[in-house]
């Protein structure tokens, strides 16, 4: 399982975006739900013809997206070996990258805007990789994180919603409001779970949308500086009643299991693993952030052919959904969903085809100095990532 955190230490490694707008302030602001961010990215081609394929294949991952159950059925097929290094954070994912080392890495929101920003990932020319096709949900097509000035850099693999799990031996009315976990006067205060990384103040953001609208928050990856100050300052509030933070899957189950946390933040196969009917889940009203991942090709890849072959083959139904059912997310290729009886309960419980529901989740994007929430004033400026991590610090003492 891996551990999808941001530094929860003042990490120097830790790229601090400052991007800023390519159009002129009295321009329209672009729809950023759907892939239309325009920023300054340094100018990298994209392949145009694939050649003969190399040897090998070199690939950071999360743990469970590259098995020898398909990797070994790859190499046979496209004599490409598949050398994995799985890597346990965002963090590490972008610092290996970095390296030139790796041709091809799962990249989560929380990181594709760094990769790209840096140079460190070329966008794809989805002409040359066929299973991207209409199966792919449109749900993660075009999307912020990892589409900019009309180019993609990334090809889907999954998608989570970051959920509120509860004990409901414990928690006996189902909660519909995040109340429970961040209001100093919560019956369950002393017994809550949070995340432990940066980006969890997105969490904060996307509560104060729903309750403190004069805010003006837009975007809970968007915030200026009054606005992200009014998510630390909820954030210390929730630190009072938090009984412990989690990075760690195996940590937050451990928790559940052990009675030390009656609820708070999880991901929706963290519930499915306690394997106990007393834990359940709900995407409160006021919605949730999420994760989606999805493959990025280096800028100087070494192996670019079979980089393109491995992505062209996991996103196969079979293939991109073994991937989806080992690690426990909603699939990218919904053709995978009518493959088996097993398959379209899986599908069924991570609501992978089901839009509406994903509608309410902000996925993982990385904080940037451009307001990517549409603001068109010149003087409108966002905080980044760097103060994020700063704030995180704060918000733990």
């Amino acid at each position: 399982m891996r551990n999808k955190i941001l530094a929860t230490t003042a990490m120097a490694a830790v790229a601090v975006l400052t991007l800023s707008a390519c159009s002129g302030s009295g321009e329209e602001a672009p729809d950023t739900g759907s892939g239309e961010l325009q920023i300054e990215v340094p100018d990298i081609p994209m392949l145009d013809k694939l050649g003969d394929n190399e040897d090998e294949v070199n690939i950071i991952a999360w743990s469970g997206f590259v098995e020898a159950d398909w990797s070994d059925q790859f190499t046979a097929d496209t004599g490409c070996t598949v050398n994995r290094r799985v890597a346990g954070t965002s963090d590490e994912m972008v610092q290996l990258m970095r390296t030139g080392d790796y041709d091809l890495v799962s990249a989560s929101g929380d990181a594709s805007l760094r990769l790209i920003a840096g140079g460190d990932v070329q966008p794809l020319n989805l002409d040359l990789i066929p299973s991207f096709g209409d199966d792919i949900v449109a749900g993660m097509k075009g999307q912020i994180y990892d589409t900019i000035n009309g180019k993609s850099y990334g090809i889907p693999i999954g998608r989570g919603a970051n959920i509120l799990q509860y004990n409901s031996d414990a928690v006996a009315e189902e909660p519909t409001s995040w109340d429970v976990a961040w209001e100093k006067d919560s019956p369950y205060a002393g017994q809550v779970i949070a995340y432990d990384a940066p980006i969890y103040i997105a969490d904060a953001a996307v509560y104060l949308m729903a309750h403190e609208p004069d805010l003006g928050i837009e975007n809970p990856y968007a915030l200026d500086e009054k606005q992200l100050a009014a998510a630390v300052d909820l954030l210390k509030q929730q630190n009072e009643i938090v009984s412990e933070y989690w990075s760690d899957p195996a940590a937050q189950i451990t928790s559940f299991a052990g009675g030390t946390t009656v609820l708070g933040t999880s991901w929706e196969v963290l519930r499915k693993l306690t394997e106990d009917d007393k834990f359940k889940s709900v995407l409160p009203e006021e919605g949730s952030t999420g994760w989606s991942d999805a493959w990025m090709l280096a800028a100087e890849a070494k192996n670019p052919n079979c980089a393109y072959a491995w992505m062209d083959y996991a996103s196969t139904p079979e293939v991109n959904g073994a991937i989806a059912m080992n690690f426990g997310m909603a699939p990218a290729n919904a053709a995978f969903c009518e493959t088996s009886d097993e398959a379209k309960a899986h599908c069924e419980y991570y609501n992978a085809t089901n839009e509406e529901y994903f509608e309410k989740v902000w996925f993982w994007t990385t904080p940037i100095e451009q307001c990517i929430d549409g603001r068109t004033s010149e003087e409108a400026t966002c905080t980044n990532f760097q103060q994020w991590t700063d704030a995180w610090l704060s918000i733990k003492g």
